[in-house]
């Protein structure tokens, strides 16, 4: 009733004389006009000719104009603008060369203005790196970039993992140093045993190249067993700050991704002269851990050395495992490696159970492999569970993890430690009053000490709720590593230190120069420096980022490639947000997003929880995570890559 009173536009065109200037972010339509966000609840609208000025995402001051009786924005000032390095791609037209940005919100604005340093005759399609130089906002110029690098052609099959590896600043290939002439033969055998003559085996996958441990075990007497760990050694031939491990000290990981890894050390290093391969002789730093029939490592008895080893023996995961499950044709090679899996296989099972008593075990959880052509073309996604053979090895490598963090402990006093605290003081109360609603009690003070914290797990286990697990999980706080011995709450042990994976973490080279350095008497190995831990906190994370972006994309491609629409597919609740479910298919691992819409079509009916991880319809809760629901799946969306799915009632 009051729109059209002319005391009331006569009112705003006399306040808005003094041109109201606002603060907020630009959000951009494909309609062309946008808004400023100055809050969640104070919107302005912006006409397509002003947005020309701006970008989607842009921190911007705005003076507040009247118009056809209608107030707009007028972008004055550009505080920050969003887009600054990004990923784009080359649009060629009657041979003249703009650029398109991939981000879902800025895909309409093209850069017709650029400069680059890159001798290349532009493809329509190449991928590249720019640099915003110029915004029409803060310059008083026409918006202008910079290329910074040529990522890859458009037709090149590898151009999606480029692409997204480019995104997090990441490696695209192995490094190479030409000048790399190392071999085994060239080291001293100064204060390196002699194992050559022991039954070293190895076990891996059967395409696996860098192999990094082989394992001994030997019968002391009726109640103990000597397992000795061997471990490729890397640092025998990197000093520390030579080109090679500088390289290493800047990709902190080996990168697996789906369909394409990328080696931490150059190839030649990674897959060959440090790899522990059948009946050649390889240098390794060793622990020799004495084990009792209760699973009790005796750790006065732990021993570090540097050794000499011939494995005997490139066995596989699925091999031994049908071969000690007696299914498949496969047998060993020989009477000796067939004692050295059975020796194994026990001593799995009594640290098995140790573990089980004194510490925690992870649930096994399927994981999902990608397999793809030569052409990197999507073929299939199976699902790997793991099996025997997994497990001896994750125990055994466990056990000399634990004995390197005691080791570092009491020699030096520091190192790089895995560690998780558990709960703050904050969440330990909020899960404390969860689980009284389940009749579990305990104290925060309790969970909030190593043993207390283990029990709490098992009491879960007990009751087998994974909602409630799910809600315990939201309470926890973080791992991290630390320069000094801390507990590891999610295993349960005093003390975790990795040395086990030196060729595919950095983390673990430090570590073996550090037990060297105590084994060799030496004191010029310093301490890493907190630098170096964020360094590898952030390098963990963009490896995980890119990772799950590429499964995305091959998700994608593969739902492209077949009939899904009519199918009906069981999924997993993980997650709720206030638009909906996040789920996981049980048959490939595909995330999906089932909105609220697609959930219960009366709006003010349904209640997405995100905090609780429940939905709620008509003030009853009909959805948890965890549940285990049929759906089936939309469509694709390609700006976003989220797969969206409906329920099936």
């Amino acid at each position: 009733m009051f729109q059209n009173n002319p005391l009331l536009i006569k009112l705003k065109k006399k306040l808005h004389q003094k041109k109201l200037k606002v603060e907020g972010i630009v959000k951009s339509t494909i309609r062309g006009f946008g808004f400023l966000e100055v809050d969640s609840q104070t919107t302005y609208f912006i006409p397509p000719q002003n947005m020309k000025k701006v970008i989607h995402g842009d921190k911007i001051i705005g003076s507040v104009e009247i118009k056809n009786n209608r107030e707009i924005i007028c972008p004055k000032k550009l505080i920050e603008p969003f887009l600054k390095k990004f990923i784009g791609s080359i649009y060629k037209k009657n041979n003249f060369i703009c650029i398109q940005s991939i981000y879902p919100y800025v895909r309409d604005v093209y850069f017709y203005n650029y400069k680059t340093s890159i001798v290349r005759s532009w493809k329509n399609g190449d991928w590249i790196t720019a640099e915003l130089k110029q915004h029409s906002l803060r310059d008083k110029k026409c918006f202008s970039v910079n290329i910074l690098e040529f990522i890859s052609e458009q037709d090149n099959p590898l151009s999606p993992w480029y692409v997204i590896l480019s995104r997090y600043n990441l490696e695209k290939k192995s490094p190479i140093v030409n000048f790399l002439n190392l071999s085994p033969d060239n080291i001293s055998n100064n204060n390196r045993v002699d194992l050559t003559c022991l039954d070293f085996i190895t076990i891996d996958n059967c395409y696996t190249k860098d192999i990094d441990d082989a394992l001994f075990v030997e019968e002391i007497s009726t109640n103990k067993l000597a397992l000795t760990v061997a471990i490729a050694d890397p640092t025998e031939y990197i000093p520390v700050n030579a080109e090679i491990d500088n390289i290493a000290k800047k990709r902190i990981f080996t990168n697996y991704l789906p369909g394409l890894n990328i080696s931490m050390l150059p190839k030649k290093l990674s897959e060959d002269i440090c790899s522990l391969k059948p009946y050649v002789k390889r240098p390794v730093l060793a622990c020799r851990i004495i084990i009792d029939n209760n699973g009790y490592i005796i750790m006065q008895k732990t021993e570090f050395f540097l050794a000499w080893i011939k494995s005997q023996g490139k066995l596989s995961y699925d091999n031994v495992s049908n071969w000690l499950e007696q299914s498949g044709d496969w047998r060993p090679y020989n009477k000796n490696i067939e004692k050295q899996i059975l020796l194994l296989n026990k001593i799995y099972k009594i640290r098995n159970f140790w573990r089980k008593k004194n510490a925690l075990i992870f649930k096994d959880r399927p994981e999902y492999r990608f397999h793809l052509s030569k052409k990197w073309e999507i073929l299939n996604i199976s699902i790997e569970n793991r099996r025997i053979a997994h497990k001896i090895i994750e125990e055994s490598m466990i056990s000399a993890n634990i004995c390197a963090a005691n080791f570092l402990e009491k020699k030096l006093g520091y190192g790089l430690y895995h560690t998780h605290i558990g709960f703050d003081t904050f969440n330990a109360k909020n899960a404390v009053n969860f689980l009284k609603k389940y009749n579990i009690f305990y104290t925060s003070e309790e969970v909030m000490t190593l043993s207390g914290f283990c029990q709490l797990k098992r009491s879960l286990d007990e009751l087998s709720d994974e909602y409630v697990n799910y809600r315990i999980r939201r309470f926890q706080s973080f791992g991290e590593i630390s320069l000094f011995s801390k507990p590891h709450f999610s295993l349960g042990l005093n003390s975790y230190a990795t040395w086990t994976s030196p060729i595919r973490k950095y983390s673990d080279m430090i570590n073996h120069r550090l037990i060297k350095s105590i084994i060799n008497k030496s004191n010029n190995i310093a301490p890493p420096n907190n630098t170096l831990l964020s360094h590898i906190n952030d390098r963990k994370r963009k490896n995980r980022m890119a990772a799950r972006d590429i499964e995305e994309w091959l998700y994608m491609k593969f739902f492209y490639s077949i009939k899904y629409e009519n199918e009906h597919y069981q999924a997993d609740i993980v997650d709720i947000s206030r638009g909906g479910i996040h789920a996981r298919l049980l048959n490939t691992g595909a995330f999906i997003f089932i909105p609220s819409t697609y959930i219960h079509n009366v709006h003010h009916e349904i209640l997405c929880h995100s905090e609780y991880g429940v939905i709620y319809i008509k003030n009853k809760i009909y959805y948890r995570v965890s549940d285990n629901i049929t759906v089936r799946l939309l469509f694709i969306n390609n700006d976003t890559k989220k797969i969206i799915a409906s329920l099936v009632h």
